[in-house]
């Protein structure tokens, strides 16, 4: 089993080897190739994805045909459409790999007989969806009080390195930009 997983949980909760055990049974870890997807609007998700290694995003087909990203997940990070995901509805999103992409996946059920096995889990994933709502707020905190290109400072110099990974398109789309006018504001900062 991958080792960021546990070590991330760990940093959290702390896990005995029979614990960890228990963990990785109720788990598998896939290899998604760049561009492949593991959530098309319309499928119900059945999973929470935990990323190893590589970039997701999420994103939705707007009424003008365009991709509106909503999220990225790097390394450590969790992704899935929670709504589908807890409901068990269909989906109104796309997941799909940026990069090659090494993901835990936890299957809904799975995840639910794991909390009833270990309630400690209970804590993990209740900071992991406190710091993803908090980074939810922050991010639409952003869109209203920045200027487009604050937006964009803001995001690049909280995170320098993701800016480079992920192509300009898909960061124009989750800062809710143009690709142009991405491209204007990059040349302006040189």
């Amino acid at each position: 089993m991958p080792s960021a997983f546990i070590s991330h949980i760990q940093k959290y909760v702390p896990l005995t080897a029979a614990e960890v055990q228990i963990v990785n049974a109720h788990v598998r870890v896939l290899n998604i190739k760049k561009k492949a997807w593991l959530l098309t609007e319309g499928q119900i998700c059945r999973n929470n994805y935990f990323v190893e290694s590589g970039c997701l995003r999420m994103y939705y087909i707007t009424d003008k045909g365009t991709e509106q990203i909503t999220q990225f997940a790097l390394e450590n990070w969790w992704l899935a459409d929670y709504m589908s995901l807890t409901m068990q509805k269909p989906s109104a999103f796309f997941i799909q790999a940026v990069e090659d992409v090494q993901v835990v996946a936890l299957d809904h059920h799975k995840q639910e007989e794991l909390l009833q096995l270990l309630p400690k889990l209970e804590h993990y994933f209740r900071v992991m969806m406190q710091r993803a709502y908090a980074a939810m707020q922050m991010r639409i905190k952003y869109m209203h009080d920045f200027s487009k290109e604050e937006v964009y400072h803001q995001f690049s110099g909280l995170f320098p390195d993701f800016v480079q990974r992920v192509p300009q398109y898909m960061l124009a789309s989750y800062l809710g930009l143009t690709p142009e006018y991405l491209s204007e504001i990059r040349k302006k900062k040189h």
